[in-house]
């Protein structure tokens, strides 16, 4: 994972130092450097930047103007040569403050604070991810409604429309019964018959041709009934 970075300093030497510091760290991407804050903000506003190198002293703006003047800021790493404004900036949620001339051992505590709260970052972001559980969108009464896979029973057929039940309610949808399967996932979602879809994993009993889920009789059609059954009795959601 590449941590892409920019360095915003109006000294030349200063951009030197960090350039040559970064290079160590084949993880760490320095997509550009700028003198003056201003000119860093298209770069800033239309790519994913990590984080930014920031000077406090430089012409027109101050780093620390610039800085609250950002909305969902990037992380950002003071550079700077007076020690003073350390409070302020640490009150403004920067994530490290580096003096000049800035060694390369201080420079490596810095990279693995950065390297440790982005890796955080990503892990609950990959945490949130998986917790999601999957859904589908169909179209109620003009209205979008999302409708999550756990929560299907079953949908029947109707002509031009499709009724899913759930175990929230029931929703009328102009769809095809075609059309629905192709959205869910087959080792859950079983046509049983030309007029009903089932959700494996709901089933509560199956008496001859037919399958209960929440007290319904759902019947088994001819055509369906050899491979419904196997798939029904070997699925690991209806055995458990």
């Amino acid at each position: 994972m590449k941590i892409k970075c920019i360095i915003i300093d109006d000294e030349p030497l200063a951009i030197s130092v960090i350039k040559s510091h970064l290079i160590e760290f084949q993880n760490m991407e320095l997509v550009a450097t700028f003198n003056t804050p201003i000119a860093a903000l298209q770069t800033i506003e239309t790519n994913e930047i990590d984080v930014i190198f920031l000077d406090i002293n430089m012409p027109k703006m101050s780093g620390l103007e610039f800085l609250r003047t950002l909305t969902n800021s990037p992380h950002i790493v003071i550079t700077t040569a007076y020690r003073e404004f350390a409070v302020e900036s640490f009150d403004l949620d920067v994530l490290d403050y580096l003096v000049k001339p800035i060694p390369f051992g201080r420079f490596l505590k810095a990279i693995n604070k950065i390297q440790s709260r982005i890796s955080l970052e990503k892990e609950k972001i990959t945490d949130i991810a998986i917790k999601e559980e999957p859904f589908i969108f169909l179209k109620v009464d003009k209205k979008m409604m999302k409708i999550k896979l756990n929560d299907i029973l079953y949908i029947e057929s109707l002509k031009d429309y499709i009724k899913v039940f759930t175990i929230t309610g029931d929703y009328l949808v102009h769809k095809s019964m075609t059309s629905i399967s192709e959205e869910l996932p087959i080792d859950n979602f079983l046509r049983i018959h030309r007029s009903f879809t089932i959700a494996i994993n709901k089933i509560t009993a199956v008496e001859g041709n037919s399958v209960e889920i929440n007290k319904k009789r759902i019947p088994i059609g001819r055509n369906y009934l050899i491979q419904a059954k196997q798939k029904i009795f070997n699925s690991t959601d209806f055995i458990n």
